[in-house]
């Protein structure tokens, strides 16, 4: 059995949707990271997605932890041409589209962007190999990675999972192996 202990980067304090845009992290709350960090496993390694702000984040909380290679499969959601814009611009311009993005995801896509089932195929590959190491592995992930992750262990539909809020700076635990489950969801230490 391996324990992930998942979290979520610090955050960006962008207003548009944030994907693949290495947008940093505002790491400047150092109480919330010394807390978190108290709460991790100390031999447990550490990785992250290759995005700054999660890898900066990874940084502040490894201490003396093994670090493995960033992993751009952990990436957050790939919104194409919705990098970086608001809902509501969006919403104005693609009315139908925007609708069906958050009310049937699965294999509806952002233009040249991925689809809910594309984020979990990939962030799947990467947590499957995480699986394989048995013990605890602290990854600092992002939001649809996090919740892809959740959907599997809690066995939820998309739109389920995707209601779920998933903090900055939280901590998510999900035992993997052969009886997946939720240990611990959007926690603020």
């Amino acid at each position: 059995m391996t324990r992930l202990w998942f979290i979520r980067h610090g955050p960006t304090h962008a207003r548009g949707m944030v994907g693949h845009s290495d947008i940093a992290a505002d790491l400047s709350d150092l109480e919330a990271i010394d807390r978190l960090e108290a709460l991790l496993p100390k031999d447990a390694p550490v990785l992250s997605s290759d995005l700054s702000r999660a890898v900066r984040t990874a940084d502040a909380l490894q201490k003396s932890r093994p670090r493995l290679p960033h992993d751009p499969d952990l990436r957050e959601m790939h919104f194409g041409e919705w990098e970086l814009r608001e809902h509501d611009e969006i919403s104005a311009e693609t009315p139908d589209l925007a609708f069906a993005f958050w009310d049937r995801p699965g294999d509806v896509r952002p233009p040249g962007g991925e689809s809910w089932n594309d984020l979990c195929r990939r962030a799947d590959r990467a947590v499957d190999l995480l699986a394989e190491f048995g013990g605890d592995v602290i990854v600092v992930a992002h939001f649809g990675v996090i919740l892809s992750q959740y959907q599997r262990a809690a066995g939820l539909r998309p739109k389920e999972a995707m209601a779920q809020r998933i903090a900055p700076l939280s901590l998510t635990r999900i035992r993997a192996g052969a009886d997946w489950a939720v240990e611990t969801i959007d926690h603020h230490p």
